[in-house]
């Protein structure tokens, strides 16, 4: 079996590893994006040609054009988790597979939470850039998370991750997600009006979907109990963007930290991320090797299960995949 993996050099490092493509290439014939462009619509279609697989990147889009010029394609696997980039029903149309890896960075993603946490509370980038500048900060009051309450939006598995960590360190855990059932004692699951006027950090972890498009918009900071952090951790979609800046500017809110934003990749707006009052990290709370890895490997059992003619996990299109017959898939269980 043939398989083209679109990652990059940079973004094979990152987020593919030799661990995992060594794997890949004890499964199949493995041809890799030699450029340092993320490719799309035809011109990925082109660099793919006679694979029957495609491994994609998180920036790498599965659009109606690729899969039109594809006619070897079989499979197009998704080494992340949004796969809201991808046409699914041109995909449908043409018959082919399309996967999504599992979430393996919630530890990491929690994790970073807690750091900006803890960074928003108590002015540790501030000082830190103080004294490289040559400057003595100024001694500022901080906050203890111990006694502090966070506000978590979304109870998926990093937002239960998140949850666990904060109430270790003796904070107040509120949690709204109406499709949710918050069954862990040491958390309180509140509507998000309540939330947002009860937390000293709101931490934004709601998946996006059109429902969830600018969920934080001016209103919701308006909400929002005043001396509170905002932090972001989902997807740049969820947040007007002009309005936390609004929120920022009137003292509405103390300040704010970003992993994510509307830049490309999903990076924070560097409009937002320059501010004094915000802290931003470019789209890294899930890069670590335990986590990276673990998204990679997902890929590598999705070829595995394809050579071996069983429908992979993580399959999101099965029954429209009528080119999965190619691979002899369907004569055996998953």
């Amino acid at each position: 079996m043939k398989v083209f993996v679109s990652h990059t050099s940079e973004m094979r490092a990152n987020y593919y590893g030799e661990r995992a493509l060594s794997a890949l290439r004890d499964i199949a014939d493995v041809r890799v994006n030699e450029g340092d462009s993320v490719l799309s619509g035809g011109a990925l279609a082109r660099a793919a040609a006679g694979c029957a697989v495609i491994v994609a990147d998180r920036m790498t889009p599965g659009t109606a054009e690729t899969f039109a010029e594809a006619p070897d394609l079989v499979a197009f696997l998704r080494c992340a988790v949004d796969v809201s980039t991808i046409d699914l029903a041109a995909a449908n149309r043409h018959g082919i597979l399309v996967t999504q890896a599992t979430p393996g960075f919630a530890t990491a993603v929690a994790e970073i939470g807690i750091g900006m946490m803890v960074d928003l509370a108590r002015g540790i980038s501030r000082s830190v850039l103080a004294y490289r500048a040559g400057a003595l900060p100024e001694a500022r009051m901080g906050r203890q998370l111990a006694g502090s309450s966070v506000g978590i939006v979304g109870y998926g598995e990093i937002g239960r991750r998140l949850a666990g960590c904060a109430a270790a360190l003796g904070m107040r855990v509120l949690v709204s997600d109406p499709y949710a059932r918050v069954e862990d004692g040491a958390c309180e699951q509140v509507p998000l009006e309540a939330l947002l006027a009860q937390a000293d950090f709101v931490v934004c972890l709601a998946p996006a979907v059109p429902e969830t498009e600018n969920l934080f918009d001016g209103a919701a900071f308006g909400r929002m109990k005043r001396g509170a952090f905002f932090i972001n951790l989902s997807r740049g979609q969820l947040v007007d963007e002009r309005a936390l800046a609004a929120a920022l500017d009137e003292g509405v809110i103390l300040g704010a930290a970003m992993d994510v934003g509307r830049a490309p990749d999903q990076k924070p707006s560097p409009e937002l991320a320059r501010r004094p009052d915000v802290i931003a990290t470019p789209h890294t709370g899930g890069l670590t090797p335990d986590a990276v890895e673990h998204q990679a490997f997902d890929t590598v059992e999705q070829v595995r299960a394809l050579a071996e003619g069983r429908l992979p996990k993580g399959a999101l299109n099965g029954e429209a995949a009528t080119r999965l017959s190619r691979l002899g898939v369907g004569r055996q269980t998953t």
